[in-house]
């Protein structure tokens, strides 16, 4: 059965960090919707003034964080020694686990395009050994398409070629699509996952009866009905989309801002040990 649009997510323009205004698509609101995914903000923006301020050291716990820059730079540094820049294409996959403090502080660029998507942890993993993943454009393998396009696969596979990310327990598929206007993109999607696309550039419909006819606008999300196939057109000069999926948790959900656990006792002692300075996962960290 072919996967159709169940609903639309325009998200909600706001300020975080401090002062980085950005498009937060969904969140706390729609945690249960979109389970295993907790968070999208998309931020697009040619104007300095309005991201470089960034958002400076923080604590997280409970969950995966995907930071993708497709113009733009952006330094990062962790409580546990480690830094980089997302650049170019690239991105950075952090399991908080059990706890880290850390940064993101936007350059000034001509334009700065992106993205951050939070994935839950499983209630046995929470506490895991934080960890993470520089991925340089160089490191995402890509397929390309005979009509012109080209699939990047971040994790999850596509064509036969798997992504460098792992996240066995919920089973992650994350691709990054570029396709020219008038072709399409098919392809099968787990049955019991949930799935969305998130309209990066350009305008993109379903199926062969053309769902969304008025097409996408940047930053929208399509929430994907049930099923186990999806066709996707790009329209107009052509589109850039990712094409998101993961197998529901179903555990509950305690949110405390950069901190989602499940239960307010957990939250509340993470809190606790923030203000002790024992926060950090004491375990050894595992870095790529």
């Amino acid at each position: 059965m072919r996967r159709t649009v169940d609903r639309v997510l325009r998200g909600r323009r706001q300020v975080d960090g401090a002062g980085v205004h950005l498009l937060r698509v969904f969140g706390r609101d729609e945690a249960v919707l979109m389970d295993p995914f907790l968070m999208l903000d998309f931020f697009d923006s040619d104007r300095p003034e309005e991201y470089e301020k960034g958002f400076p050291w923080h604590p997280h716990r409970g969950i995966d964080t995907i930071t993708c820059l497709f113009e733009g730079a952006l330094d990062h540094a962790d409580s546990l020694g480690n830094a980089g820049v997302i650049e170019g294409d690239g991105c950075q996959w952090m399991t908080a686990g059990g706890g880290l403090l850390h940064q993101e502080m936007p350059r000034r660029s001509p334009r700065m395009l992106g993205l951050q998507l939070w994935a839950n942890l499983p209630p046995a993993l929470k506490m895991t050994a934080p960890r993470y993943r520089d991925l340089p454009a160089s490191s995402i393998p890509s397929v390309s398409l005979s009509d012109g396009g080209r699939v990047r696969i971040l994790a999850g596979e596509f064509d036969g070629v798997t992504g460098p990310v792992e996240r066995d327990d919920i089973a992650i598929r994350f691709l990054d699509v570029r396709l020219p206007g008038g072709t399409a993109l098919e392809t099968p999607v787990a049955p019991d996952h949930t799935a969305f696309l998130l309209s990066v550039r350009g305008s993109l419909s379903l199926g062969e009866n053309h769902e969304m006819p008025e097409g996408t606008r940047p930053g929208d999300v399509l929430l994907l009905s049930p099923g186990d196939e999806l066709q996707v057109r790009a329209w107009g000069p052509g589109a850039h989309f990712l094409l998101v999926s993961g197998r529901p948790i179903g555990a509950p959900i305690a949110w405390g801002g950069p901190i989602v656990m499940n239960t307010r006792a957990e939250l509340d002692l993470a809190f606790r040990q923030l203000r002790e300075g024992t926060f950090v996962h004491p375990g050894p960290f595992q870095g790529t």
